[in-house]
């Protein structure tokens, strides 16, 4: 483990600064999602709409001023990793993530969200077996870390679906699904909502993309264009249900659709729905080789 000082160590050094992250991804919301429900607020004309987005509002600034999370509902914590095959500190990361977790749940504060399945007790550090969640991706050429702290709740995105579809089902067969479960559960997951799609081979690789799908920013598009217009499509179908602001109905449903795909096999069509509520409690930063940090995510910070 390499010393980047006479005190401190790598792993510490990112334990602290991903720990501080943490914190603040809970109290203060992204850039992105912040701007688009101003201009979903906007949108609105019904009195209680524009009552409960006032309230959301509200609810930022009191989390900033009163130095607490924003939701009740920390999430379980996931991480999604784009690690330069190079970053010098790659065997401490692991390590290093899951103690940032236990700092945060000590100082933001967090609530205790780690259950231990089957012994049924809850850890009370948010660290149990397999969490936080942590999902790798190696870059060839590089040396850089790349995160997505993600703040998973229990109403939005973890009771997420898949299922894989014949491919009789075509792209209607996606359609239906995702409106199918938007119609089911949408209303939970705290609207407006981001929705997170993936389609692929498998319901183990479409559900990952759709989490990643969760990751874009706001407003970006797939790059294949006959995807970016689904992603249009299946916004103006999900916004045309009428959830609106806290399923209380409103002109809009969604901060937007994001899709991500893979190639897959000929007879399937893997298919996953993911959502992230309002509260879209996510954040992402950047580490260069010698740990100095870029956060992309929320203007105007030092940890």
């Amino acid at each position: 483990m390499e010393t980047l000082n006479n005190e401190v160590t790598a792993q510490q050094k990112i334990t602290e600064t991903v720990g501080k992250f943490i914190g603040l991804i809970g109290k203060r919301l992204p850039d992105d999602v912040g701007k688009r429900l101003v201009e979903l607020e906007k949108e609105e004309v019904a009195p209680l709409s524009k009552v409960v987005y006032q309230s959301m509002m509200d609810n930022q600034d009191k989390a900033m001023k009163l130095n607490r999370p924003s939701c009740q509902d920390t999430g379980v914590i996931q991480f999604f990793i784009k690690c330069g095959a190079n970053f010098p500190f790659i065997g401490d990361l692991e390590e290093a993530l899951t103690e940032s977790v236990l700092e945060a749940t000590k100082n933001a504060p967090l609530r205790h969200n780690s259950v231990e399945t089957f012994d049924e007790y809850n850890t009370g550090k948010n660290i149990g077996k397999g969490t936080p969640s942590i999902f790798w991706d190696i870059v060839p050429n590089s040396d850089k870390l790349e995160l997505d702290v993600y703040m998973a709740g229990g109403g939005c995105t973890l009771p997420g679906k898949s299922m894989v579809l014949m491919p009789s089902a075509g792209y209607e067969g996606i359609t239906k699904f995702v409106l199918d479960v938007m119609t089911e559960y949408g209303i939970n997951a705290c609207p407006p909502l981001l929705v997170g799609v993936g389609v692929a081979t498998s319901v183990e690789t479409a559900a990952i993309l759709s989490k990643k799908a969760l990751m874009r920013p706001i407003g970006s598009h797939n790059p294949n264009e006959r995807a970016a217009s689904m992603e249009k499509l299946l916004e103006d179908g999900i916004n045309s249900i009428g959830l609106g602001p806290q399923g209380l109905s409103g002109k809009k449903s969604v901060m937007g659709v994001h899709i991500e795909n893979s190639a897959r096999h000929p007879s399937t069509i893997g298919v996953a729905v993911n959502t992230g509520c309002w509260s879209h409690r996510r954040g992402h930063i950047i580490f260069d080789k010698n740990l100095n940090y870029e956060i992309t995510s929320h203007t105007g910070v030092t940890l």
